[in-house]
């Protein structure tokens, strides 16, 4: 179908999870949803760039040197690739976001901040490491390494 009309909010607390909506060879596009406040991911980047739309909640973005800025519905953030970030659910509700980056979703890399890697392939004891956003805890030899 070339024209899809896609009710955002509805099919958030439809499905209670991310939904890609569009991948296609130049772009993909997909919604959000943190059902708690206080759910976050992990620090991290793409190699794409990318906005995040806010449909619903609020959306605290947190980068790395501790500053932060807290969106509401109707405001976007514009991300270039390469630009580390973390996602918040800072309201009282659930948080729902619209996403979009240029290129395939099959193309994209998450790049954990403190482990410098894709998440697509880290082993699972390294995805426990990073799993709701938590700190990574790397062993002092592996520190030593990723400051390298």
């Amino acid at each position: 179908m070339p024209v899809e009309i896609v009710d955002m909010a509805k099919t958030a607390h439809e499905l209670k999870k991310r939904k890609v909506l569009l991948n296609t060879p130049r772009f993909h596009a997909w919604v959000h949803y943190y059902p708690n406040p206080g759910d976050r991911d992990d620090m991290h980047c793409h190699n794409a760039d990318q906005t995040f739309y806010v449909i619903e909640g609020e959306c605290t973005m947190h980068f790395p040197d501790g500053g932060k800025a807290v969106m509401k519905p109707g405001m976007a953030a514009l991300i270039t690739g390469g630009s580390f970030y973390q996602l918040e659910n800072s309201g009282k509700g659930p948080m729902v976001l619209m996403g979009n980056r240029s290129g395939p979703s099959e193309a994209i890399q998450h790049i954990n901040y403190e482990l410098r890697k894709d998440i697509k392939k880290l082993s699972a004891e390294e995805m426990e490491r990073i799993r709701h956003g938590g700190a990574v805890h790397l062993p002092a030899q592996e520190q030593n390494q990723t400051k390298a």
